[in-house]
């Protein structure tokens, strides 16, 4: 019981030193700023692609000609808008590989895909990702 009241006295002795160190600060003047949040929305641009291989530019059709100086001019525009990629489950990559390496090209940096979540069915959730039947002959 002697030892334990020992350190007990050296905790009481230690914290009586340190205590009026903890209270004293030093006042120091930092500037006062006035700042206003930045207000401005992020512009983004929705690029939706539908089972048929057809390009839609914010919800517009387009064709995939005229889809290179979109891009272009959308790089040049500061800050650069993000490009959200929308496409169908039955898309076929190549088409969505191509659009993708053209925005690349063109100087844009900041792509997005949109996806919907999952169901929340357990039934459901084999039938999702199931290709269609082909139609019989």
């Amino acid at each position: 019981m002697v030892p334990l009241i020992d350190v007990m006295l050296v905790l009481l002795v230690i914290f009586i030193i340190t205590a009026p160190l903890l209270a004293h600060s030093i006042k120091i003047d930092v500037p006062q700023v006035s700042s206003t949040p930045v207000t401005e929305d992020p512009k983004s641009i929705d690029l939706a692609i539908d089972a048929n291989g057809g390009i839609f530019w914010n919800e517009s059709p387009i064709p995939e000609a005229d889809l290179r100086e979109m891009f272009i001019s959308q790089a040049k525009e500061v800050p650069q808008p993000e490009i959200r990629i929308r496409a169908d489950a039955n898309t076929r990559y190549e088409q969505l590989a191509r659009i993708m390496a053209m925005a690349k090209g063109s100087g844009l940096k900041k792509l997005g895909f949109i996806t919907s979540p999952a169901s929340q069915n357990p039934a459901d959730a084999g039938t999702a990702a199931a290709p269609a039947p082909a139609p019989a002959q």
